[in-house]
């Protein structure tokens, strides 16, 4: 595997580990400064909608400058975010805060597509290993993340604020690795051959079944886990309960990068969906039975399970709809649809648990877990339907 794919993996470990950072403490910071609870996961939203922002220009950006000097760009842009983030805590801005998590996702936006930068680096035949690597940083970001956020909630006198510059820190980091890291240029990576118009691209079977896994699964996963400090909060846990649970929960997102990439192969894209969608509905049906610690882990980490095995697979059948010089747009479409269904999942996330409770959120969750399949099985009929029937 080239070194540019590890060294993307680190990258992707810092930003995973600030995203933890910030789901673990912006719905506890926006509960304290927010005009009504139902107000308080909209922190989690702005910067959701911020990364939905981001994903058609960060797509652009790096088809006309290249990979390298768009990550540079997201990371500045996640700094200037931190700052402002940190001058709403010291003033207690609840909306300030809200452009500053804004801020912090436009940055995010440009970091979810290390995973296609790694692609690109990798030879044909690593493809879904290097998506399984560079994902599988956010194994270091499970343990990290919440340690982070235990140690730095406190450092200052504003509650929260050295949670912030922690987030700073690794931003700055993740700056000093990709000026070390070689990427191959946009004329290279893109193409210049003639592309198809884009409404031809994703009407696609193999693109609606792609994005369908992916927005699926980052979305029920996103809208469980969001909604988690806040019903563990409002359940009586401590914090650093919630931290634990969602260093689990984070854990089992990424730990089985390591082999996604393996099993997709042998076993395809299609086979691996499906499973995850059924790890979904199982992380919902645990929420219905126990409300307590182990309930919450096991519901979790369930979640956390279902999402690898949804979206990584989406991402290398994803890679399967494009020629090189279609590849900026699809992308941008792809992050846009999938980005902007967790954005709403994070501004919905505190008025459901909120009036509906954490096991009825679930319940809820779980028919909506099973429509990647439907996509599927409309893909599979497409593809018979395609093939040509030999007469004797």
């Amino acid at each position: 595997m080239p070194l540019t794919v590890t060294l993307l993996s680190l990258c992707q470990a810092l930003l995973v580990s600030g995203n933890i950072l910030l789901i673990a403490v912006s719905p506890l910071i926006g509960s304290n400064l927010a005009p009504s609870a139902t107000w308080s996961t909209a922190p989690v939203a702005t910067q959701w909608l911020g990364l939905m922002c981001a994903t058609i220009p960060a797509s652009l950006i790096m088809a006309r400058l290249g990979r390298k000097r768009g990550f540079l760009l997201g990371n500045l842009l996640g700094l200037v975010g931190v700052g402002t983030a940190m001058q709403a805590l010291i003033g207690e801005n609840f909306f300030l805060f809200m452009l500053g998590t804004w801020l912090i996702g436009i940055g995010i936006g440009f970091g979810q597509l290390y995973r296609f930068a790694a692609v690109e680096a990798a030879p044909l035949a690593l493809r879904d290993r290097a998506i399984g690597l560079v994902m599988g940083g956010g194994v270091l970001a499970a343990f990290f993340g919440p340690w982070l956020a235990r140690v730095s909630r406190e450092l200052a006198e504003t509650p929260f604020l050295g949670s912030f510059l922690g987030l700073g820190a690794l931003y700055l980091v993740a700056l000093v690795i990709l000026a070390l890291t070689r990427l191959p240029p946009a004329e290279i990576t893109h193409g210049d051959d003639t592309p198809r118009p884009l409404g031809e691209i994703l009407r696609q079977p193999v693109f609606i079944a792609a994005v369908t896994a992916a927005l699926v699964g980052y979305g029920v996963m996103n809208l469980a886990m969001t909604s988690t400090p806040l019903a563990m909060a409002s359940a009586g846990f401590h914090f650093d309960l919630v931290a634990t649970t969602i260093q689990w929960h984070v854990l089992a997102m990424f730990l089985p990068s390591f082999v996604t990439g393996h099993l997709t192969a042998r076993f395809g894209p299609s086979r691996m969906i499906t499973l995850g969608c059924l790890l979904l509905v199982a992380s919902g049906m645990v929420a219905q039975v126990d409300a307590g610690v182990h309930g919450f882990h096991t519901a979790l980490i369930l979640l956390g399970l279902g999402w690898n095995f949804t979206f990584l697979p989406a991402t290398g059948l994803l890679t399967e709809t494009y020629r090189p010089a279609e590849k900026a747009r699809t992308q941008a479409a792809n992050e846009f649809l999938v980005f902007s269904t967790v954005a709403l999942t994070a501004l919905l996330a505190g008025p459901l648990v909120s009036g509906l409770g954490w096991a009825m959120l679930n319940a809820l969750l779980i028919p909506l877990s099973l429509l990647p399949l439907l996509a599927l099985t409309w893909q599979r009929l497409a593809r018979r339907r395609q093939r040509p029937h030999i007469s004797g």
